[in-house]
């Protein structure tokens, strides 16, 4: 891809990633509801060739903090991390099969809720409740889906 399409492909997912999470849902289905911003980032992130992946999560982490009225930077640390999960993998990840996949993205959304966890614990000194631990498996279990939406949406 050229850095126009990459950049046009960027602007498309972080608008879509945002208007998702943003839907309400019932708060059973929120606290387990994938890191949509992580998943449509890291495939961003994967099919292009873009050298600035760290400043892109960094500004897409603070649009997701402002828009969410979080701790300023939390999600944007949280993405940092996540990403250079995936960028030490990217070469594997663009070959593997479907489910490979989906383990690098389980990985990569451990590093995001570990992350959030640690500067809401740190910060804030609350309590969690324990249903968030199944947001990263819903991330990997929905990859496939939101792979097949990008790439129609890519071309």
């Amino acid at each position: 891809m050229t850095k126009k399409n990459d950049n046009l492909l960027l602007l498309k997912i972080s608008l879509i990633a945002l208007i998702v999470n943003a839907i309400s849902l019932p708060q059973f289905m929120e606290i387990i509801s994938p890191f949509w911003i992580l998943i449509f980032y890291v495939y961003w992130l994967i099919y292009s060739e873009n050298k600035a992946a760290y400043i892109v999560a960094l500004l897409l982490g603070l649009i997701l903090d402002i828009s969410q009225g979080d701790i300023l930077g939390q999600n944007a640390l949280a993405l940092i991390l996540s990403s250079a999960v995936i960028i030490r993998v990217k070469k594997s990840f663009y070959v593997s099969n479907i489910t490979t996949q989906q383990i690098y993205i389980f990985m990569a959304s451990l590093v995001y809720l570990i992350a959030l966890l640690i500067t809401q614990i740190t910060i804030l000194d609350i309590n969690f409740d324990w249903l968030i631990l199944f947001a990263p498996i819903t991330s990997s279990i929905i990859w496939p889906f939101v792979r097949f939406l990008l790439a129609k949406l890519k071309h």
